[in-house]
């Protein structure tokens, strides 16, 4: 596996953004020829506040970075917290792995893993959004012991529930292989208006473009995906530091494909089984989705955590009016104060 490094002063003087570098290395996974192990990967976070208040764990989704939680880091930090985010594999000032093949679910749930591990975090607060609660909630399923407690916000645990035809399976695979790549207005389209019984229709366009577009324009991509504020050029160009070329955008590229959505997907049957640790989770979960996210069907995303997680229920959870789907852009001191609330409930 040939692994990219971000050059340091692609991070330089960018707004907002002042926090020390922290890493954590983690090592690869085994070659899929010969089993051989060897090399680590290199896992970036920022770590800011009291090594003693409660630890705050955001993490965050595809194709951002931990740049994008700078308002609450500091909102948070300002309330006496620890607040710990990191950047995942291929993102940020982590490592990149070259190849698109070279990311999948699982391995973005082994990495962090095993940076959770090596960190030793405990009594943990996670905040996770977009791939943050995909991954996030893996990491608790299987280490429930070191979290105390859960906000998500624009997010799921993919896992189909619903028979799926073989004719809605056989479009979405003749799609994916065959059709025509679509345009990000094609894609912005179905995403705002697609068609909901069928999401994972809508879904492959937004997997097929991040495969197939050799230069995505993350902080364009971004920009276009908030509501409440608008990002200046600076912020947009702080969204596309990690990536000096093409090259080093593969994760942002890849991950989208590894939603699982589709029956036979390779990783429903881990989610299952984080289903049912989630299923007897009683310890306080908290939904906090956007009304006007497309992704997660303007904030109806929420219902089957409230319906499924028994920490969920009886609780006061939050639609948060705007923000878009990167929420911690244009509502993140609304989000920081709903952790906090939550924290302060014991």
């Amino acid at each position: 596996m040939n692994i990219l490094r971000t050059p340091d002063e692609r991070f330089a003087n960018l707004p907002g953004y002042p926090y020390a570098p922290h890493y954590t290395e983690v090592p690869l996974p085994a070659d899929d020829e010969t089993g051989a192990r060897g090399g680590t990967l290199r896992i970036h976070h920022v770590d800011e506040g009291p090594r003693d208040g409660e630890l705050v764990l955001c993490i965050h989704g595809q194709p951002t970075w931990s740049y994008l939680y700078r308002h609450m880091i500091d909102d948070l930090v300002a309330r006496g917290f620890r607040v710990v985010a990191p950047d995942l594999v291929g993102y940020g000032r982590s490592d990149k792995p070259s190849k698109r093949e070279d990311y999948g679910y699982q391995r973005q749930v082994d990495w962090m893993t095993a940076w959770l591990l090596r960190n030793d975090f405990r009594d943990v607060t996670l905040v996770g959004q977009d791939w943050g609660g995909l991954i996030g909630l893996r990491l608790l399923a299987e280490h429930p012991d070191r979290f105390a407690r859960v906000v998500v916000a624009n997010t799921g645990l993919p896992c189909p529930s619903q028979p799926i035809s073989a004719e809605r399976v056989a479009w979405v695979r003749d799609f994916r292989a065959s059709a025509p790549t679509p345009t990000i207005s094609e894609v912005a389209k179905q995403l705002a208006s697609g068609d909901r019984n069928a999401p994972e229709r809508t879904f492959a366009y937004w997997q097929k473009w991040c495969w197939e577009t050799e230069d995505p324009p993350v902080g364009m991509l971004i920009a276009g995906m908030l509501d409440g504020r608008t990002l200046t050029p600076d912020e947009i160009a702080a969204y596309e530091a990690p990536f000096p070329d093409a090259s080093f955008k593969m994760g942002c590229r890849a991950m989208p494909s590894h939603v699982p959505t589709l029956p036979d997907d390779p990783s429903i049957p881990a989610n299952e089984a984080a289903w049912k640790v989630l299923g007897a989770w009683d310890k306080p979960f908290l939904c906090a989705f956007s009304d006007n996210d497309p992704v997660t069907g303007n904030g109806a995303g929420d219902q089957i955590f409230i319906a499924r997680v028994p920490g969920a229920r009886g609780r006061a959870h939050r639609r948060i009016h705007g923000g878009g789907h990167f929420l911690q852009e244009g509502r993140g001191a609304e989000l920081a104060a709903i952790v906090a609330e939550l924290i302060a409930e014991g």
